[in-house]
């Protein structure tokens, strides 16, 4: 992700936000920009941060998690209808399975970065199923907003 950066957020708009302004917590750069963006635009009807329990199953150690989402956003459509949306913030390269090309070892194994890699897909996708469903039953939306959506550059 972009240079490690965390933080407390304070709002400027702190009725628009639904939990303790005092708790605001970024993990990232990229966190805090979505964060200021949520907070300044007039749609945003309402937002949280990590505010929301999913409970999923480890596909490494078979026991229960807890996942805390990124951001729950409340909004106005552009159809002007209000929907809710669940939002993690990731990494591109993140969403995607890792590509084990040019990631063997001399050997011909695996490598351990691939296999660093494609055990955080793994867990990155089984939470993000639960999100899926999570959201579904609620009648919310769920989004992975990447670099992309950002407006990064990298």
């Amino acid at each position: 992700m972009a240079k490690f950066h965390q933080g407390r957020f304070k709002p400027d708009n702190p009725a628009k936000y639904r939990g303790d302004t005092a708790n605001i917590i970024y993990r990232s750069s990229w966190e805090l920009k979505l964060l200021r963006y949520l907070d300044k635009h007039p749609d945003v009807l309402w937002y949280a941060s990590e505010e929301v329990v999913v409970p999923y199953k480890s596909p490494l150690d078979g026991k229960m998690h807890r996942y805390f989402p990124d951001f729950i956003v409340r909004r106005k459509k552009k159809n002007g209808s209000v929907g809710t949306v669940m939002i993690e913030v990731k990494p591109k390269k993140e969403t995607m399975p890792p590509n084990q090309e040019n990631k063997k070892t001399k050997t011909g194994r695996a490598s351990s970065r691939f296999l660093r890699e494609a055990k955080t897909y793994s867990i990155n996708k089984t939470k993000w199923d639960a999100a899926y469903k999570y959201c579904k039953q609620k009648g919310w939306e769920f989004q992975i907003m990447t670099e992309d959506h950002l407006g990064i550059k990298r």
